[in-house]
């Protein structure tokens, strides 16, 4: 199952992902992590070193080689050229899985041992010295979302993305890639009025969405949430001596943990579980092939000189059990 972590910067979402993805790996469930943030922190927060972290393969620089692998032999893709960040898979695409090994892995996963597990970790990469005053970063998002529209996930298996901050998840249809988005809100009016943002944008695609509260400190933030998001509010997170010291580089075993942060933790995942039971396939292929034809008469077609909308295979339905049939 895919989830995402969202929130406004400074909420707290990258530490709560961490936390999940750790709590993941110490069940040794399969986990694929995924960096998606401006702010590329998430490899810091699983216990990697700076240097460590800044040596992480970029998604976003390998662009063309993700391109390529995915593209198979589709004959409705004419070259790696003509494949933007939308495009759908088909027939013949060939379609990438949790647990396997290929080229996409290998050139920018790293393998990471995690709380007596291991998990696989990706990162977008940061923005680069020739990137500064000429590109967004939706240009380097768009290697997750090509990734996202041909994995093939099950329902035991975890694919955890800490995406950028605030309305930025709207800038293109990777929003509509998971089972389950968590928002993280401060008890704040700041905190929840990106929540508000958030669920207006997401109300017409079936996007399913929880809050979880962080930062909070007792019953009256409890209370200010629950006014403010009502059923929404999922479960809440308190201070934690086990998240200040892994901020400080000295985490400790996730089984010290403060047992409510355990149990919140516990909650995430038994809410994410239920949500994948809920996922329509149909719908789902079809929204990649509605935002791959709005981004195709937006800007693809013109920048391509193709017309993208070929690319689209309509007898196609991106299934679990296509997990079974080779690419």
């Amino acid at each position: 199952m895919k989830i995402a972590f969202v929130g406004k910067g400074g909420s707290g979402k990258t530490t709560l992902s961490s936390l999940f993805i750790r709590h993941l790996a110490a069940s040794a469930a399969p986990v694929v992590a995924v960096d998606a943030d401006i702010n590329q922190h998430l490899g810091a927060a699983l216990g990697l070193d700076e240097q460590e972290a800044a040596r992480l393969p970029a998604m976003g620089a390998r662009l063309p080689l993700i391109k390529e692998y995915l593209r198979g032999s589709n004959p409705r893709i004419a070259s790696v050229e003509t494949m933007i960040k939308t495009t759908p898979p088909g027939s013949g695409s060939r379609l990438v899985r949790v647990r396997e090994s290929n080229p996409v892995y290998d050139a920018c996963a790293r393998d990471l041992p995690l709380e007596g597990g291991e998990i696989r970790l990706m990162a977008t990469g940061p923005f680069t010295e020739s990137d500064l005053g000429v590109a967004c970063y939706h240009s380097k998002v768009g290697a997750v979302e090509l990734y996202l529209n041909h994995l093939v996930d099950g329902r035991d298996e975890y694919v955890v993305v800490d995406m950028t901050a605030g309305s930025d998840s709207f800038a293109s249809g990777m929003f509509t890639r998971f089972d389950m988005t968590f928002l993280v809100a401060e008890p704040t009016r700041k905190g929840v009025s990106v929540y508000r943002q958030y669920k207006e944008y997401a109300r017409d695609f079936g996007v399913a969405l929880r809050v979880v509260g962080n930062k909070v400190q007792g019953p009256d933030d409890v209370d200010f949430l629950r006014e403010e998001v009502g059923e929404d509010l999922l479960v809440t997170v308190g201070h934690s001596d086990w998240v200040r010291a892994m901020e400080k580089g000295r985490p400790a075993p996730l089984a010290r943990l403060e047992e409510p942060n355990r149990t919140a933790l516990r909650t995430l995942q038994g809410c994410a579980d239920a949500a994948y039971e809920q996922r329509d396939w149909e719908r789902y292929t079809g929204q990649m092939v509605h935002f791959h034809l709005k981004n195709a008469r937006s800007w693809g077609n013109e920048k391509t000189g193709a017309d993208l909308a070929a690319q689209v295979d309509p007898a196609f339905v991106l299934h679990e059990r296509r997990a079974a049939q080779p690419a």
